[in-house]
């Protein structure tokens, strides 16, 4: 039996405010796949992005197991996790996160160099990357020089230049339009048909729409999970 990209058992994740404890995420059991293309959805304190935090190794479970790409996560230092998000996840956010006095290609280059890769490598990947994603013809413009879109775009291709197992998109066209959205969307329509695993935090009901599979989390729990 094939062992899934991400396998969570009674994740829980609990933190402590003012005195009290609250409950992020409450236990969850689910699997994902490799070559999935998954929405997870919920409102606002659901646990949704907790969630994606805890696959990202951005953030530590109270609780449970949590293995992702091979790695049960809970069991891993911080020096682990680092390497872990630098070889396995590549992250793509709602504010698109670029150095305003660096090139698209730069950007899209810069987290390579913690790959040891030589300049070489780094500018031919973050080349290849840019034109995956349509801007071949903007790789040497700074972000201020870019439209919302195009600098979405950027960010992705910055996830991509690590060849990552897995692609986390949290609320990735929260700062767009509707038009420049569907853009962006048809292009991680286009990276899961290649083969890679794309994660998708969103509210928005027609974004969700495009994944293959509907996760909603509710008060820390998983409440729907849907193809």
């Amino acid at each position: 039996m094939t062992m899934p990209l991400i396998r969570a058992r009674g994740l829980t994740r609990i933190y402590s405010l003012g005195g009290s404890e609250i409950r992020a995420l409450n236990g969850v059991d689910v699997d994902i796949a490799a070559g999935e293309y998954v929405a997870i959805m919920g409102a606002s304190g659901s646990g949704k992005s907790t969630f994606m935090n805890m696959v990202g190794a951005l953030d530590r479970p109270s609780g449970g197991s949590l293995v992702v790409d091979g790695a049960e996560l809970s069991k891993r230092s911080p020096d682990q996790l680092a390497a872990f998000r630098n070889k396995s996840v590549g992250f793509v956010f709602q504010q698109f996160n670029l150095l305003a006095r660096t090139s698209a290609l730069d950007n899209v280059a810069l987290p390579l160099i913690y790959r040891g890769w030589s300049a070489g490598k780094r500018r031919t990947r973050a080349e290849a990357c840019l034109e995956m994603v349509g801007l071949s013809d903007r790789m040497q413009n700074h972000p201020s020089q870019l439209s919302g879109g195009q600098q979405q775009r950027v960010a992705i291709a910055r996830a991509l230049a690590g060849e990552p197992s897995l692609l986390l998109a949290d609320e990735p066209t929260g700062a767009l339009d509707s038009k420049t959205s569907d853009d962006v969307m048809d292009i991680f329509d286009q990276l899961n048909a290649q083969g890679i695993t794309v994660i998708l935090v969103t509210h928005e009901e027609d974004v969700g729409a495009r994944a293959r599979r509907r996760i909603v989390f509710r008060d820390g729990n998983i409440v729907e999970d849907s193809q």
